[in-house]
């Protein structure tokens, strides 16, 4: 889609975007019969460190009135330009992505560019940039592609939630090995102050892990003392057996 045809529906996140300030609003941009853009305004599910995460019974219910043309956000009180998150949002929907911001009504629309963040420095935004998504990255820079799994703010603490990294990760290729043979692309579990796994990092060498805490920027750093207590399980890949 052009930039004159998305432009057209940016009053009507405007709109949204009052109705939900400060929180992000979020909707998805569908063609009707004619092919005209037509926005429509979906909930937003974001807890804590998420910024938007759009319901998917509203997807689904846009996906039914026209094809997708485009993922619309609001920035309230700050930039339209996306952000990091946003960009790797934009890789994974494949879709452009309108962001608008409240209240001023400027406004950006960015495709698709194969843009990959950076490993170091990147801002927590929980299921966008989080830990897994920064381990996915790791792996995938080695030639290994890890699924992706949708996840909520907080799932490690539900009494009844799931247990994302000890389910997945048999078949993700990973088998458990002792701590004491730990070595570089190795994965770290741990748990920190949670029911179960809540954490993981990839060790580097030279005693070094790679990690992302949340409200934090990701980074290398020591594994020492504190992380160590904390490790479950350290999971090799069958790629490096």
């Amino acid at each position: 889609m052009s930039m004159p045809d998305l432009a057209s529906v940016v009053p009507l996140v405007r709109i949204h975007a009052e109705a939900e300030a400060p929180r992000e609003c979020c909707g998805v941009v569908v063609a009707r019969e004619d092919g005209s853009p037509l926005y429509v305004a979906c909930r937003n599910l974001a807890r804590e460190t998420e910024h938007f995460l759009i319901d998917a019974e509203d997807f689904a219910k846009a996906e039914d009135t026209g094809d997708v043309l485009a993922i619309a956000h609001s920035h309230p009180f700050m930039s339209p330009a996306p952000s990091s998150a946003d960009l790797a949002g934009i890789e994974r929907t494949r879709l452009p992505w309108l962001i608008v911001n409240h209240p001023t009504g400027a406004f950006t629309i960015t495709h698709p560019s194969n843009y990959v963040a950076p490993l170091v420095g990147r801002a927590f935004v929980h299921g966008v940039h989080d830990c897994y998504a920064l381990v996915r990255d790791y792996y995938a820079a080695h030639g290994i592609a890890l699924n992706d799994y949708p996840r909520y703010y907080g799932w490690w603490n539900e009494p009844d939630g799931p247990d994302l990294y000890r389910d997945n990760f048999g078949r993700e290729g990973f088998v458990e090995v002792p701590r004491e043979t730990m070595r570089e692309h190795d994965l770290v579990l741990m748990r920190i102050r949670a029911r179960r796994d809540n954490h993981m990092a990839v060790y580097v060498g030279g005693g070094t892990i790679l990690h992302h805490l949340i409200e934090q920027l990701s980074r290398r750093e020591f594994y020492g003392e504190f992380f160590q207590r904390r490790t479950t399980a350290v999971l090799r890949h069958r790629a490096f057996l």
